[in-house]
């Protein structure tokens, strides 16, 4: 496959070039920090982001929501269906 950006620095304001899974944890942190969370189903979603701060935020379905976030906690998230963007 030709990738005709392969040579440009992607910046946070590119797309992003990963996507992965998350299952909410409490206790553990992602294997790596997202650009951006999508969810199947709408809901809650806490998490803290990469500089420490926790809070409660509420993510519509299907909508790529920016966010830098190193954790998503099980506790308070009722969204499902979470994809991490990176």
């Amino acid at each position: 496959m030709s990738d005709r950006f392969s040579e440009f620095t992607s910046g946070l304001t590119g797309p992003a070039s990963q996507i992965f899974a998350i299952v909410p944890d409490d206790g553990a942190d992602l294997a790596q920090a997202t650009r951006a969370i999508n969810v199947a189903q709408g809901g809650a979603v806490t998490l803290t982001t990469i500089d420490g701060t926790t809070g409660t935020i509420h993510v519509a379905a299907g909508m790529a929501f920016p966010v830098r976030a190193r954790r998503i906690h099980a506790t308070g998230t009722d969204a499902t269906g979470i994809t991490g963007l990176a």
